[in-house]
């Protein structure tokens, strides 16, 4: 405690100080130096991050359709400071029976997503019930129709895309490539399930075939056998799918030398170079993944793949900065490089075994594309002769899209 001395000095003290303060002169304000520079700004806010899910309807290393979506989770990681990619891969009944993708996206949410990417065509229903039930989650759907107002399914969502890549292109390149290969003259191409998507693509092939056939080689289009045989899922499933592996060799022991795959994964290369080994004349191409051709390079006459890895960047940047829309986006590829990864969704990576002259026509006919040519025009009739597109008539992008059955001139089933 402090004696009552001590508090008198102490208060003497404290007159004093304040007598000195109140005769000293005061100090002028300091003059602000003119601005020279703008000041700098300096913020404490974290940098933005992102968790978007991804559900693969095949294994993630598939060589095929689902690994060339995970490249492009692995590109928006690469390309987008803050972003971070979950999945699920092998979402289909055969391997996770009795749980819906929108069941195991709800999963990715509980992990921290806020942008799901829907990858089949296979998870079109269960895509749109999550979309729905989750109007704050924003919803990217791999092919699919809900956004296109145009369309036959529209369904006003405002939380979710529709992109797909118009690999009728990319597989009028794979016709090309088998046409102008073929000795026997006959084209089979192995097919998944039947739906919209697969007729139009595995038409477009023949439609690459027929023109580069007749075009370039000269020859009647009655000569080119062209089949397709339906294994029944986007890849095999035993005991509910035809096997891709017997598909493939029944082409290849009935006189079919390429085999065009419209399946997930690669059972079609492997097979030709199985026979290619057993001193057969065969040869293949497969789909969806850039590097498909690596498993057999000598008999890979090329493939037409996917990059969707500029198309999910967008979106997932979109969602980032709180711009997301919905849209229905076909998207074609670039010309001026179809094979830039940056920019081309769509492209075509010629293999090892197309000869020197195949390839210059290849290449010719690629060019003829960018230039415009159009081969869904008329006169054109379906498989069973009913008329498709009139002389003169080019087929708008609806029936492109919804094409209902094969062409004339194909072999196959047309309906499931």
């Amino acid at each position: 405690m402090f004696s009552k001395r001590t508090w008198t000095l102490v208060s003497l003290l404290l007159i004093v100080v304040l007598a000195l303060s109140a005769c000293a002169k005061p100090t002028a304000a300091p003059t602000a130096a003119p601005a020279t520079e703008a000041p700098v700004v300096v913020t404490t806010e974290a940098p933005k991050e992102i968790t978007f899910g991804l559900l693969l309807v095949g294994p993630y290393n598939d060589h095929g359709w689902s690994e060339a979506h995970f490249n492009a989770g692995l590109y928006v990681e690469e390309k987008l400071p803050g972003t971070k990619m979950i999945y699920l891969d092998k979402v289909n009944p055969a391997d996770r029976p009795g749980t819906t993708p929108a069941q195991l996206a709800d999963e990715l949410v509980g992990q921290g997503a806020t942008v799901i990417l829907f990858n089949s065509d296979d998870m079109k229903d269960s895509a749109t019930e999550f979309a729905a039930a989750n109007p704050t989650i924003n919803v990217i759907m791999a092919s699919g129709d809900q956004q296109w107002a145009e369309g036959k399914d529209f369904k006003n969502l405002p939380n979710m895309v529709n992109v797909m890549g118009e690999m009728e292109y990319g597989k009028m390149m794979a016709g090309c490539a088998a046409a102008l290969t073929t000795k026997t003259g006959q084209i089979g191409y192995l097919g998944p399930l039947i739906n919209d998507e697969t007729r139009r693509l595995v038409s477009s092939a023949y439609l690459g075939a027929k023109y580069c056939w007749t075009t370039y080689l000269g020859k009647p289009a009655e000569e080119l056998k062209f089949k397709v045989t339906w294994i029944g899922f986007w890849f095999n499933i035993p005991g509910f799918t035809s096997d891709p592996t017997q598909v493939a060799d029944d082409f290849f022991n009935s006189n079919y030398d390429v085999v065009i795959s419209g399946i997930d994964t690669t059972e079609a290369i492997v097979q030709a170079n199985k026979m290619k080994l057993a001193g057969k004349e065969v040869w293949a191409i497969p789909y969806d993944y850039e590097g498909a051709c690596d498993e057999a390079p000598d008999i890979c006459l090329g493939v037409p793949y996917f990059n969707w890895g500029p198309s999910y960047l967008g979106y997932v940047t979109a969602a980032m900065n709180g711009e997301y829309k919905p849209l229905f986006e076909w998207v074609g590829p670039d010309w001026t490089n179809i094979n830039n990864p940056d920019t081309s969704m769509i492209g075509f990576k010629e293999g090892d075994a197309l000869s020197a002259e195949a390839k210059a026509n290849v290449d010719k006919f690629i060019a003829e594309l960018a230039g415009g040519l159009q081969l869904f025009a008329g006169p054109m009739n379906l498989q069973d002769g009913t008329v498709y597109l009139k002389d003169g008539e080019k087929a708008t992008d609806l029936q492109i899209w919804y094409l209902p059955q094969l062409l004339e001139g194909m072999e196959g089933k047309s309906l499931p």
